[in-house]
């Protein structure tokens, strides 16, 4: 079974150096019919005591073992909601990541499947609405690939305190042929429809490489025909995948104005009143044109061919190098560059650097091969 796959293509994925920019921190919250499951939710918020608007964004699922999966943050989402002086939580559900539990797989029963992923978000609210510095009658609550399908089975219930719904490019697809799990999914949001007691606004791109426009609209038309009330916004192909939208740094482009369009429909803030530094890339220089391949130090064949696949990369991207002759890189989504990094320091005794960034070089120009800082 697969949906989302919200963590950008890298050779490597570090744990990711909390951002105190933001004030984050990651808690355990209790869910679960005795509280006996802790889910592990990054949080942030501005300075202050609030109590703040709260936004919950919900995860999608990889491949593999759910407890393999890294964290998600959502930190280009979190960090336009800070500015907007917005509480974020992002919890990771049963058996994802350093969750305790077991993850619950209903195969191609959607309707299951989005229910019971909701049973863990709505554990997270309740959490939410007891803390000080929560508005508890403030929230909205968004969700990408079956994080989406998960919020919209919340919308089918009446949740305190929540005035909307973001359904990014939600669903859940299964690999392998094993069901019809399209129609499953229509079925799903029929149900979602029929008990839909929440507002909400859907985004799906036209290149989603899991929910295609024609899926999207027996999706839409089965929700809104049930009785559903949501907003569809079809928004054209967004680089190789639409469904890498909202993790990657220029997707704030197509969500953020129609979101604020929303949020001012349900009575949320849209004005930005905290301010949030933007992190200082790194300098340019002038070592190299970026394209020169031969100019690249320490690297053998094997690495100039690595680099060359490299330029091809969609931005934001990274590439690090170390004298031992390792690389690393990184493309899209959360600090490609610590990504890179990282990546090429998993296979290299000696220290790793970046060599570029983006569309330039920044590897420092009186560092020739063979030289060290």
């Amino acid at each position: 079974m697969l949906c989302g796959l919200l963590t950008p293509s890298s050779a490597f994925d570090p744990v990711v150096i909390l951002d105190g920019r933001l004030n984050e921190k990651i808690v355990m919250v209790p869910a679960g019919p005795d509280g006996e499951v802790l889910l592990e939710t990054t949080l942030f918020r501005p300075s202050g005591a609030g109590p703040f608007p709260l936004l919950v964004i919900n995860h999608g699922k990889q491949a593999g073992n759910p407890h393999l999966q890294q964290r998600e943050r959502f930190i280009h989402m979190a960090t336009a909601f800070v500015r907007r002086g917005y509480a974020v939580m992002v919890p990771m559900r049963t058996g994802f990541a350093r969750s305790t539990g077991v993850y619950t797989d209903f195969g191609c029963d959607m309707t299951a499947n989005g229910y019971a992923q909701a049973e863990d978000v709505l554990d997270a609210i309740d959490y939410a609405r007891r803390q000080s510095w929560v508005d508890a009658d403030r929230i909205v609550v968004a969700g990408q690939s079956y994080g989406g399908l998960a919020s919209m089975a919340l919308a089918a219930q009446d949740v305190p305190g929540v005035r909307g719904v973001l359904n990014f490019a939600g669903g859940l697809r299964i690999d392998g042929g094993v069901c019809d799990w399209q129609s499953a999914l229509v079925k799903a949001f029929a149900n979602f429809g029929a008990k839909n007691q929440i507002a909400s606004l859907w985004m799906y791109g036209a290149n989603d490489s899991y929910f295609g426009p024609n899926l999207v609209g027996r999706m839409y038309r089965s929700f809104v025909h049930s009785g559903g009330t949501a907003t569809l916004r079809a928004f054209g192909a967004f680089k190789r995948d639409a469904h890498m939208m909202l993790a990657s740094r220029d997707g704030e482009q197509i969500w953020l104005a129609e979101t604020e369009r929303f949020l001012r429909r349900i009575g949320m803030p849209t004005e930005q009143v905290y301010a949030v530094d933007e992190a200082a890339p790194p300098p340019r220089t002038d070592f190299a044109a970026l394209g020169d391949v031969a100019a690249v130090p320490f690297l053998p064949d094997s690495g100039r061919d690595a680099y060359r696949a490299f330029l091809d990369r969609m931005t934001p991207r990274a590439f690090a190098l170390s004298a031992s002759g390792a690389w690393g890189w990184a493309e899209e989504g959360e600090a490609p560059d610590q990504r890179a990094i990282a990546a090429c320091q998993v296979k290299s005794s000696q220290p790793c650097r970046l060599y570029s960034v983006d569309d330039y070089v920044v590897w420092p120009a009186g560092m020739a091969a063979g030289g060290t800082d």
